[in-house]
């Protein structure tokens, strides 16, 4: 439980360092649960009022951030039930406060229709390609090429100054690789 409870708030601070999602119209949440993204209506800017799709997955780096989304699609743009990846800096996170202290999230895409046609199919062969790019990129941007979820974990279990470093190494270099990772990621988007 504890581990687990570790990995949440990692995955939570991953999700804050990222900083793709934003509150529309309420103030910032301060801390954002994946589970209440998980299933949250996907719109295109264009069209406010009309969901495309819905997240079914958040896509995480080594450097522990969101760089990507798993959309499924309806059948509103006539690809209904595909799953297609939105690369961070496509979206942003709407939230709407209800009033009664809970939100409600929905995924705003910057795209057209045309492009969210045109977005790569969430498959196998697109997740083995990502994830060899991903770590190719990861690897190159890092000395050690130490995912930074491993060295958290070796972090947190040091006491002292010396994890204080450890950690500040590890989030200068996670910013590396993460732009470099989105960066992979776009171009397979563009390809």
């Amino acid at each position: 439980m504890i581990a687990r409870r570790h990995t949440l708030a990692l995955l939570v601070c991953g999700l804050l360092a990222t900083g793709p999602f934003a509150a529309a119209q309420t103030e910032p949440q301060g801390l954002y649960s994946t589970q209440a993204i998980l299933d949250a209506e996907a719109h295109l800017e264009t069209a406010p009022d009309t969901a495309v799709g819905d997240v079914r997955d958040v896509l995480l780096g080594d450097d522990m951030g969101v760089h990507a989304l798993v959309i499924r699609s309806n059948a509103t743009l006539g690809i209904g039930g595909e799953d297609v990846v939105v690369t961070r800096g496509r979206f942003r996170l709407a939230t709407d406060d209800s009033g009664d202290g809970t939100a409600r999230h929905r995924v705003m895409l910057a795209l057209s229709e045309a492009e969210f046609d045109a977005l790569p199919r969430y498959d196998s062969s697109w997740w083995q390609q990502a994830k060899r790019r991903s770590r190719e990129a990861w690897q190159t941007t890092q000395e050690g090429a130490e995912s930074a979820w491993q060295r958290t974990r070796k972090g947190a279990d040091r006491v002292g100054e010396g994890a204080e470093r450890a950690w500040q190494r590890t989030q200068e270099g996670a910013e590396r690789a993460g732009r470099a990772i989105n960066e992979a990621l776009d171009r397979m988007t563009d390809e």
